[in-house]
């Protein structure tokens, strides 16, 4: 079964179809009061009233009956259908209501100006091709009506009734075509938004995955590599060098508690450890560079003027190096690290520079390598904010990695 996209009514409907109520009674009550007062005392008078009455009340109980277009099997406009059902009851209604006015045209042609409120009842109750055929029959009835209450042939009587017939019908069929069209473009824009919202809740968790990928990778992964490391050197000193074992051994110990800092951290979302108690990124790296210093020579050091930094240049920067001395510390073997953060005025600048055996930066990674996903991560943290990550090595002679972040202006 297609599914049918709800729409909100009109609402305007509700005031449409009281007036039409009320001019439907008006013209019923002032075409009896008018046979009254000129055929008094006929025998027809006092079926008039009977059917003048039967029609009232059928009109009235229309949306009890389930056949008004304001009660529970209406519709919205011609074509519409509720089911077997609800269609039944409201083609008998209406069925009943024109057979009652039929029978008071008869017997007293100026009864046939209750047609006008009987065109809209009938153009909202039933589909397009039969609501146009009620038209059509109550029409012809009108324009006899008109005909037997005139004393002669009058062209306007007969050309009148259909014309203004021809414009309400074409006029109300075009305004319900407006409105559906609405209402499909309404069901439209609504399904568009929903769709969006879901592609961006998919883009969003995608960019989560990635984030948490590159912040496991830089912290996690790098630092149970350089446990293992400091562990295996303590596995091979520890007979001839316990004491050497054993600082390799505490060093492990203490990349193993920022790894669980960092593990709480991401199932509470919390901001990064080093960051905690108003600490800057000048001193995480300097506390980065005295724990790195265990395994690697590493000096850190400040140039330029520093200024505050936002939290998300801040962390990158920080992942960034981090990455980058694991990755020294486990391929480059090198002896001594240069760790330079600059401030450029209108950017901030990391370089990260080893004196280790090198590596050509075009060629293809090895598959798992360290640094097949360590340096896409780093250049991705860089590009969210809109900076450049650049790479000069040669094999033989050490490598420079240096992150640019631009500085907001105030």
């Amino acid at each position: 079964m297609q599914h049918q996209p709800h729409t909100a009514p009109d609402p305007d409907a509700p005031w449409l179809e009281a007036v039409m109520h009320a001019a439907f009674f008006l013209l019923l009550g002032a075409s009896l009061a008018r046979f009254l007062i000129r055929h008094p005392g006929e025998p027809r008078t006092p079926w008039i009233i009977a059917f003048s009455a039967a029609l009232a009340l059928l009109y009235v109980l229309g949306p009890v009956l389930g056949g008004g277009p304001g009660g529970p099997g209406g519709t919205d406009g011609p074509g519409g259908t509720d089911g077997p059902g609800p269609s039944a009851r409201r083609f008998t209604w209406l069925g009943a209501v024109v057979a009652s006015w039929v029978v008071l045209v008869v017997l007293a042609p100026s009864f046939a100006w209750c047609a006008v409120p009987l065109f809209y009842t009938g153009l909202r109750t039933l589909p397009a091709r039969a609501s146009l055929v009620l038209v059509t029959l109550l029409t012809t009835l009108v324009v006899a009506a008109q005909l037997r209450l005139a004393e002669g042939f009058d062209p306007n009587l007969v050309l009148a009734p259909p014309a203004v017939a021809a414009i309400a019908t074409a006029v109300f069929v075009h305004t319900q075509r407006q409105a559906a069209r609405q209402r499909a473009l309404i069901d439209d824009l609504i399904r568009t938004r929903r769709e969006l919202a879901a592609t961006e809740r998919r883009e969003g968790t995608l960019a989560e995955r990635q984030r948490l990928s590159m912040e496991i990778h830089d912290t996690l992964a790098q630092g149970l590599s350089s446990q293992q490391m400091l562990l295996q050197a303590a596995d091979r000193t520890w007979d001839s060098d316990a004491e050497a074992a054993r600082r390799h051994v505490r060093t492990a110990a203490d990349i193993a508690a920022r790894g669980l800092a960092e593990a709480r951290r991401f199932v509470h979302d919390l901001a990064p450890p080093q960051f905690d108690g108003g600490a800057g990124l000048e001193d995480a790296l300097r506390a980065l560079a005295a724990t790195e210093s265990t395994a690697v020579s590493v000096r850190f050091h400040v140039e330029g003027v520093s200024v505050p930094l936002p939290d998300r240049v801040r962390s990158a920067l920080l992942r960034i190096a981090q990455g980058a001395l694991a990755n020294v510390t486990e391929h480059a073997a090198a002896t001594t690290v240069a760790l330079t953060l600059s401030y450029l005025g209108d950017q901030v600048v990391l370089d990260i520079a080893d004196d280790g055996r090198g590596f050509d930066p075009g060629a293809a990674p090895a598959p798992g390598g360290a640094r097949g996903h360590g340096l896409p991560a780093m250049r991705a943290r860089v590009r969210q904010l809109g900076g450049t990550l650049t790479i000069e090595s040669v094999p033989g002679e050490g490598t420079v990695l240096s992150a640019s972040v631009p500085l907001e202006t105030p």
